[in-house]
């Protein structure tokens, strides 16, 4: 197979843009998290649902870059793909994670300076397959599946969502995925509809593993249905609306408080299953009419995925500063946390720059 059966395709750069407002979204969610006292009084409230958006989108990509080449493409060749897209920055995220882990200790995780750098690296080098390490080397303290660098469970679940993807879901018909995509959308509205919310999937237990399940595999199928069913239409100015729209869903506060926990489950609900898609709809049916939109987007799009993958290992100094601040206020904190956002998206581009593409292009060569 040359490279040139397996040609790029272009991209939808307003699903790019969008990908990168959804991450920056996400790192203000974990800047704002340690000044809450739980569910219901953090500031960014809803931005862990940029995760779902995330699994909805890589869903429509895989259906728009692959569907159509599996003629002449193997699964083998398919997840080539994937480990050169995905695994350099894995691999980079767990090593930043390992790089700050001992300098983190606090208050808040009292035990870090008692943990021996040989279990250090081991859960490092699992990390970087991106498996998840057991709770008996949980060296943190607080039950993830990659200590290192927490956001490392949802890349978990999206190569076991491109591992079913290839084996078999692909060849379902349209009607065949359409009833998957009602059955697992059934799934995730008990899930949030019970517990009051999606929010958790990283720890290795059941409860958990059965989180990141259900919110995986609904996104990320509804994405490859909704490759396959849509017709894009001519929308301006999408990128801007559609913007707006995931600034509103994923900055709203908690609905309903401790006694009504049900109706934040429903607003998730109709947020993952009905509003996620219309956005992805009409970010793909968007037209860039100017230079700057077009440079817009895809720095957000370039940024997203690196952003993603080194910003927690930054957050988690930023954690041990407020914990070993107690009482500190926002007003306090504010410039702080925009300091590590800047710098978490410097640190993005420089990866990208310096390391994603040349390792991507090393990959590229050696695995053909």
């Amino acid at each position: 197979m040359n490279n040139n059966e397996l040609a790029t395709k272009p991209h939808y750069p307003i699903l790019d843009g969008l990908r990168g407002v959804a991450a920056i979204i996400v790192v203000t969610f974990h800047l704002c998290e340690p000044l809450s006292t739980s569910n219901f009084d953090k500031l960014v409230n809803h931005g862990y649902l940029a995760v779902d958006l995330f699994f909805l989108l890589s869903g429509f990509v895989i259906g728009y870059a692959y569907d159509d080449r599996w003629q002449k493409m193997t699964i083998g060749s398919f997840f080539k793909r994937r480990i050169e897209r995905l695994q350099p920055m894995v691999v980079l995220g767990m090593t930043l994670g390992a790089i700050g882990f001992y300098f983190t200790d606090s208050t808040l995780w009292p035990l870090i300076h008692t943990v021996p750098v040989w279990k250090m690296l081991l859960v490092m080098l699992i990390g970087y397959t991106i498996l998840p390490v057991p709770l008996s080397l949980d060296i943190r303290g607080w039950e993830e599946m990659h200590p290192l660098n927490s956001v490392g469970w949802s890349l978990f679940f999206e190569y076991i969502a491109n591992i079913l993807y290839a084996v078999g879901i692909r060849k379902l018909s349209k009607t065949a995925l359409g009833v998957l995509v009602a059955i697992s959308a059934i799934a995730l509205a008990h899930l949030a509809i019970t517990n009051g919310d999606v929010s958790g999937g990283w720890t290795l237990n059941v409860p958990q593993v059965r989180i990141g399940i259900t919110r995986t595999i609904y996104p990320f199928f509804a994405g490859l249905l909704l490759s396959r069913i849509a017709k894009p239409a001519q929308i301006k100015n999408s990128f801007l609306w559609c913007s707006l729209i995931l600034v509103v869903i994923l900055y709203m506060p908690r609905i309903g408080g401790a006694d009504n926990v049900w109706m934040n489950g429903l607003y998730e609900s109709v947020c993952i299953i009905l509003i996620f898609p219309l956005v992805v709809y009409l970010g793909a049916s968007g037209v860039i009419r100017t230079q700057l939109g077009n440079r817009i987007c895809k720095f957000l799009g370039d940024i997203s995925y690196p952003l993603y993958m080194v910003h927690y290992p930054l957050v988690y100094f930023y954690v041990a500063w407020i914990s070993n601040n107690k009482g500190i206020t926002f007003a306090q904190v504010w410039p702080y946390g925009l300091l590590i956002l800047l710098s978490a998206i410097v640190l993005a581009y420089a990866a990208l720059k310096w390391y994603d593409e040349p390792v991507r292009k090393w990959l590229r060569k050696k695995l053909g």
